[in-house]
C-alpha cells in the first residue's frame, strides 16, 4: 500500500452478497489493508460462501468490525474518501478519477486513518452519505451501464492508491491538516442549531441550505485550526444569545 498512508479502512456500506464480501477481504489480503469494517450488513458476512471466497483474507471477515451507521465506523479517521458510480448526482457534488486523488495523497508526507467508503450493491450512497466524505472516487466505465461489480471497484481503487507511492526525494510534500469528517460533522450540527434558533433557517429545508455550506467547506480544503475557529464562532453566537435574554 501507499507508503504514506497509515491504518486504512475499507468501509462496506449495507452489503447483500457474502460472496462479494468474500472477495473484498481478500483484496484486503492482498493490498495490506489494515481492517474491514461493514455498516448494517445485509447478509451473512461470516457465512461458509464468504469465508471461501476470503481465502488469505478470512482474518479480516474474523476480525471486521460492524457498525450501525456510517458516522460511527468513519469517526476515528483523519480522511475519508467515498466511492460512486451513480449519475444521478446533485450538480454541486464532485467527483473525480482514482488516479487523482491517488496523486493528491501522494503529497503528503503522512495520513493516518484513511477510510474508503463503498456503498450498497444496487444502490451506492447517498448524498447525504457522500457528504461525508472529503474527496469522491469515480471509476470511468461505459456510460450504458456505469455502474461496477462491489468487489471490483475495490479492487481498482486499492491497485491506485498502492500504484502511486510516495517519493521518498521530494522534499516538499504538505503535512496534512484538513479537517475530520468528525469535525465537520459536528461544527454544522452547532452551526445548523444555531442558524434555526435565530430564525435564518427553517427546521424542514435546514439539511438542503446547511449541505450547499458543507459542500463549500469540503471544496475550500478547510483545516482542522480553521473549522475550530467557526466552532468557536457558533460556541460564542449562542452564549451571546443565551445571556443577553432581557437585556
Amino acid at each position: 500500500m501507499n507508503k504514506n498512508i497509515v491504518n486504512l479502512k475499507v468501509v462496506l456500506v449495507e452489503p447483500n452478497g457474502p460472496i462479494n464480501v468474500g472477495s473484498i477481504a481478500r483484496l484486503c489480503s492482498n493490498f495490506e489493508v489494515n481492517e474491514l469494517r461493514i455498516v448494517s450488513p445485509q447478509c451473512d458476512i461470516f457465512s461458509l460462501e464468504a469465508k471461501k471466497m476470503s481465502l488469505k483474507g478470512q482474518k479480516y471477515i474474523d476480525n471486521c468490525r460492524i457498525f450501525n451507521n456510517i458516522e460511527q465506523a468513519i469517526f476515528d479517521c483523519d480522511l475519508v474518501l467515498a466511492t460512486c458510480g451513480r449519475i444521478d448526482l446533485s450538480n454541486d457534488i464532485k467527483c473525480e478519477y482514482p488516479e487523482a486523488i491517488s496523486k493528491w495523497i501522494a503529497n503528503f508526507k503522512e495520513i493516518k486513518n484513511l477510510a474508503i467508503v463503498f456503498g450498497r450493491e444496487d444502490r451506492g450512497l447517498t448524498n447525504s452519505e457522500l457528504l461525508f466524505a472529503h474527496k469522491i472516487f469515480n471509476i470511468n466505465s461505459s456510460p450504458n451501464y456505469p455502474s461496477l461489480n462491489l468487489s471490483h471497484a475495490v479492487a481498482i481503487i486499492l491497485y491506485e492508491l498502492n500504484k502511486c507511492t510516495t517519493n521518498n526525494l521530494k522534499k516538499d510534500l504538505k503535512v496534512f491538516n484538513l479537517a475530520s469528517s468528525k469535525q465537520i460533522y459536528e461544527s454544522f450540527k452547532d452551526l445548523e442549531e444555531m442558524l434555526i434558533r435565530t430564525g435564518y433557517l427553517l427546521e424542514h429545508t435546514s439539511f438542503s441550505k446547511i449541505s450547499k455550506f458543507k459542500k463549500f467547506i469540503l471544496k475550500a480544503k478547510t483545516s482542522s485550526h480553521e473549522i475550530n475557529v467557526l466552532r468557536g464562532i457558533v460556541h460564542q453566537i449562542n452564549w451571546f444569545l443565551d445571556n443577553s435574554k432581557g437585556n
